[in-house]
């Protein structure tokens, strides 16, 4: 907010790597402060496959799947997600790419 507030110039590249449950929030305030072209990554959203199910109590896994939904209706971005395998388990990043911030 803050950032919009000082009218801050737009970001090429965003780099999203905090606590799950928001990362909707998080995603709606890059596109705020992007433009179009803007590379935005979003790590950690495979969560061990846990998104595939709808009812997984865990608020990481929630925020997740309302990140996925957002990007399936949001016509301002086009993304993909890639699955990791490592040290640390399954889990993933999305990559998106900012069309528009209208």
């Amino acid at each position: 907010m803050q950032l919009c507030a000082e009218g801050v110039r737009p970001f090429d590249f965003i780099f999203i790597d905090a606590d799950k449950q928001n990362i909707p929030g998080y995603l709606e305030w890059s596109l705020r402060l992007s433009h179009p072209g803007t590379v935005i990554v979003i790590d950690n959203v495979i969560r061990e496959g846990a998104v595939i199910n709808p009812d997984d109590p865990d608020p990481r896994v929630q925020g997740v799947r309302r990140f996925f939904e957002m990007l399936a209706t949001d016509s301002r971005i086009d993304a993909t997600t890639i699955q990791t395998v490592g040290s640390k388990g399954y889990d993933g990043f999305t990559l998106a790419i900012v069309k528009s911030v209208a």
